[in-house]
């Protein structure tokens, strides 16, 4: 197996995650990828699937990820049945820390029970 066949999943999230300037050059039996994410979050997407194709600490992969809004960890648009606890359990790993989602987003919401579908949350840098 080739090593861009090896990353190709990599390669097929960059794409759906809309990764901007993106290049793949293959060197022998490392690949190099570069591009920008729109947020952390992203960035740390495409890492976790480097991680788990290639392991921890891969050596046949160089990857230079940048992310273009480093304001916010992400922008997170809510769906039907979303609650900040499920939200924040997300990408936090903690239910509890619906607290720093709601304080991120006072501008546009009042009560930390009351979110809307397709409201778009600033997802705070913790």
């Amino acid at each position: 197996m080739s090593v861009k066949a090896k990353y190709q999943p990599v390669l097929d999230l960059g794409e759906q995650l809309g990764v901007k300037n993106g290049d793949v050059n293959v060197e022998g039996d490392i690949i190099k990828i570069k591009g920008t994410t729109h947020t952390q979050y992203e960035k740390n997407l495409l890492w976790d699937k480097i991680k788990e194709i290639g392991g921890e600490k891969p050596s046949d992969i160089k990857a230079n990820i940048t992310v273009e809004d480093e304001s916010v960890y992400h922008r997170h648009t809510v769906k039907s049945g979303e609650s900040l606890s499920k939200i924040a359990k997300h990408y936090y790993g903690d239910p509890m820390k619906y607290t720093k989602i709601f304080d991120a987003n006072t501008n546009i919401l009042k009560d930390p029970n009351v979110i809307h579908p397709d409201q778009v949350l600033v997802i705070p840098n913790l």
